[in-house]
């Protein structure tokens, strides 16, 4: 499980990375246009809030898998995270309408794409809090 843990640790450090270039992906400039001052700037400081978590995530992950996998509390920790990311992929397929990605090819790939992530994260989360 430590490297499955180190691995993760990566994915999310790049996953967090990658918020860097939402603004721009997403055309917040225009389509964040209309809202209120404190709409679009909650929506940029939620983003880099979230990435900030992902990112800190990641490196509990790759520096303290160890205590992550041997302790009580890591496994605790494991539990939270496993609960994160099964939430997650709950929204994946019951919150974000198909309508976003059904028909589009690098849509429907990203869509796939972090449905697996989403798998992969909380299952090992799961794994690690279970096993003994």
């Amino acid at each position: 499980m430590y490297i499955h843990l180190k691995i993760i640790g990566i994915l999310l450090i790049l996953l967090a990375l990658i918020h860097i270039f939402f603004n721009r992906y997403f055309k917040w400039e225009t389509e964040l246009k209309p809202l209120s001052l404190i709409n679009k700037q909650m929506m940029t400081t939620h983003t880099f809030f979230i990435a900030l978590t992902v990112f800190l995530m990641g490196l509990l992950c790759l520096l303290a898998s160890t205590e992550l996998i041997e302790t009580s509390l890591g496994k605790k920790i494991c539990l939270g995270l496993g609960v994160f990311w099964g939430l997650r992929l709950f929204f994946q397929f019951f919150v974000y309408s198909p309508k976003l990605w059904k028909g589009k090819k690098f849509e429907t790939s990203m869509h796939i794409l972090f449905s697996l992530f989403w798998i992969y994260f909380s299952t090992t989360f799961f794994i690690v809090f279970f096993n003994n």
